[in-house]
């Protein structure tokens, strides 16, 4: 028995010893993201099959939720990296000093709009997605409602109660669609046409995927949501047009970061590199349709052709140095209207 437990325990020492390297010193890195859930598993599975001496671990919820949590943790720390967040959110990081400067390799190759131009950079983009309205044509027809081609289409009363949208306090998708109506009417405009849609609004989701899902499954007439939810429910059969409407749409930028702070810098690094990498761009273009790296043709299918040109002129550094305010004013206005929270 003795013989038998000294060859067990040398076996078990010759094993660990045949082990790779960057087995036995994986350096675990804690990921802040508001990538959908469906997502986090290949992404997961790309970058450590890329970079074999880190593992991440996730710590997944919408945009808002997120982006509350690392300015809460600013003092000290807990994320290594964000990967996967509104560009919104890590410029006020960024005024905030709460990002690490590091220019990924081959960064400088990514779109200028879709990147820090600080150098070294703060962030760096992955790709972008637009608001978009997923439009129930079942229950249009069940409910006699109007089409929208436009936002304004959407203040017609014939859709009073057949409109539901994301809490832009909650949710990065809430937050673009309402900083393209800003960049489209200006700020008082926009408010005017808020108020008018809150009278159709039937509630404020907290999730950017909810209206589209609430749609797709024939709860509500038209969910405003965003252009990868729309295309996903759709090719899966779901009876929804994804109308981009022609007086044009916000838009905004996933993105990463390292924390300043982070106890793992170079493993982050690597990271990072991974992240503007052109295996990386390709993983996205299995979701997005408009990428950061010029070159890299997306394989999603089923996106709206001239989406990309109903893009509206939106100051991504002024909406994130505004955004608490706009924020404290669209809750002051609508909250009343939200979902409960969890």
């Amino acid at each position: 028995m003795h013989r038998r437990l000294i060859a067990t325990a040398a076996a078990i020492v010759l094993a660990a010893i045949s082990l790779p390297a960057e087995a036995q010193q994986r350096t675990r890195l804690t990921v802040y993201t508001a990538l959908e859930n469906e997502q986090l598993a290949p992404f997961k599975t790309a970058a450590e099959a890329a970079v074999r001496d880190i593992e991440i671990a996730w710590v997944r919820d919408s945009t808002g939720v997120i982006t509350a949590r690392l300015l809460a943790e600013r003092a000290n720390p807990r994320a290594d990296v964000v990967w996967g967040l509104s560009a919104f959110s890590l410029l006020q990081m960024e005024a905030l000093d709460m990002l690490e400067a590091y220019t990924p390799s081959g960064a400088e190759a990514l779109r200028p709009a879709m990147r820090s131009d600080r150098s070294p950079m703060t962030w760096t983009g992955m790709d972008a997605f637009v608001s978009a309205i997923c439009f129930n044509t079942a229950v249009a027809r069940q409910r006699n409602l109007p089409r929208p081609g436009t936002w304004a289409d959407l203040l017609n009363p014939a859709l009073r109660g057949q409109v539901v949208m994301p809490n832009p306090a909650s949710s990065g998708t809430g937050f673009l669609t309402i900083a393209g109506w800003i960049g489209a009417m200006g700020e008082e405009r926009a408010w005017q046409f808020m108020t008018s849609l809150h009278e159709n609004m039937q509630v404020y989701t907290h999730s950017g995927s909810a209206p589209c899902n609430n749609a797709a499954r024939g709860e509500y007439g038209a969910g405003l949501s965003f252009d990868m939810r729309a295309v996903a429910l759709r090719n899966q059969g779901a009876p929804i047009d994804i109308i981009v409407p022609t007086d044009g749409v916000g838009f905004d930028l996933e993105a990463t970061a390292i924390m300043r702070g982070t106890r793992n810098l170079d493993a982050a690094r690597r990271l990072a590199d991974f992240a503007v990498s052109r295996p990386a761009m390709e993983l996205y273009g299995r979701y997005y349709a408009l990428l950061a790296l010029p070159g890299v043709t997306p394989t999603v299918q089923g996106y709206p052709a001239d989406f990309e040109q109903r893009l509206v002129n939106v100051n991504f550094r002024e909406m994130g140095a505004q955004r608490e305010r706009i924020l404290a004013e669209w809750t002051r206005r609508f909250d009343n209207k939200s979902a409960p929270r969890n």
